[in-house]
């Protein structure tokens, strides 16, 4: 049978559907798994065990022109099964003109009547992590295609290959940027591209890097993509001490590369904080007007620390009073937790 998993949209997102997919493959294991989706996802599943074959697109300026184009070429392949994992209208509509057979997703607005097995949302939804939603999905999927119930019933795994080529091309890189590499590594993950709101302030991502270099003798690294190169050059410059700004220079793969060679990932709420636990680094991420229980990374290897306010989880992207949940978090208090604390006291954080 050949599978087309329709892709999600945003970096997170697609972290998050990492167990899902992997998931899939354990209930189909023979089948040829196609992942659909954007152009970006090239890099993050470059090494995928998990699927047989990327098909990705650029988006287009017009939603019309995505779903015209991605359904033509699409129905050359002669699917027997899609799994929709977004909630858009525009992915239901174009399996559907794709025709393939048997078009399972989430029974979300009116997009049932565009698929051949329509699921219901679970009344859970906004209470549960995101990856459980995802899972759900597929727990539905082998049980209208495979009348089986199986999901659920092993661990499930988040976790994302790198090969050992691109590691030491990340080394590589590292060092061509002037990073010590007989030093530990911490890299910060200063941006949020979506909202203002999640980005923890610049100066106090400067006062953490001079605490770093300073007393523990570790490099500083600051990644990002190039929609915060801006905010990456702010922290750079409000810095006392010399940090390596890498922002802006790696694609997706690169910077996926570039985390699992690293010791340490401090960030905000953001889809570098997502692959950095999942290629097996320890990330610390702050969380502000978020919520972590729904959209933390899904992963034991990476820990939240919050400063509990009475309006949190807002989830606006602009705060419009003091950003109270973002400054009452300290320099200080981040250092001495990401430095000083157990594994233990940090799921207590």
């Amino acid at each position: 049978m050949k599978i087309l998993v329709r892709g999600t949209n945003w970096i997170g997102d697609a972290v998050m559907s990492i167990p899902a997919l992997r998931e899939l493959r354990r209930i189909f294991p023979d089948d040829t798994i196609t992942l659909h989706t954007r152009s970006w996802a090239d890099g993050l599943f470059q090494d995928a065990s998990f699927i047989d074959e990327i098909v990705s697109y650029e988006k287009a300026k017009w939603p019309v022109r995505d779903i015209l184009d991605n359904s033509k070429f699409l129905k050359r392949d002669l699917y027997d099964l899609a799994v929709i994992l977004p909630n858009s209208f525009e992915s239901a509509i174009t399996t559907f003109l794709t025709k393939i057979p048997r078009r399972i997703g989430y029974n979300k607005d009116v997009r049932g009547l565009l698929l051949t097995d329509p699921i219901p949302v679970p009344e859970w939804k906004n209470r549960r992590h995101e990856a459980y939603y995802y899972l759900n999905l597929i727990q539905n999927v082998e049980r209208v295609v495979l009348n089986r119930e199986t999901v659920g019933r092993f661990e499930y795994d988040g976790s994302l290959e790198v090969s050992d080529e691109r590691r030491e091309a990340a080394r590589q890189f590292l060092a061509d940027n002037g990073v010590d590499l007989s030093k530990p590594t911490v890299a910060f993950g200063v941006g949020s591209a979506n909202s203002r709101a999640k980005r923890w302030p610049l100066e106090n991502y400067a006062r953490l890097a001079e605490m770093v270099i300073s007393d523990v003798g570790q490099n500083v690294v600051v990644v990002g993509s190039k929609d915060e190169v801006e905010t990456a050059a702010e922290v750079q410059a409000c810095s006392k001490l010399p940090l390596v700004n890498i922002a802006g220079k790696t694609d997706l793969a690169l910077a996926a590369a570039l985390l699992s060679e690293v010791d340490l990932m401090v960030s905000n709420d953001m889809g570098l904080s997502h692959i950095a636990p999942a290629v097996g680094t320890k990330t610390i991420v702050l969380f502000g007007p978020t919520d972590p229980e729904t959209t933390r990374p899904f992963a034991s290897n990476a820990f939240v620390l919050r400063e509990p306010v009475e309006c949190t989880p807002c989830m606006l992207r602009d705060c419009p009073i003091d950003h109270r949940c973002m400054t009452r978090l300290t320099p200080e208090r981040v250092f001495d937790v990401v430095f000083s604390a157990e594994e233990s006291d940090l799921d207590e954080q």
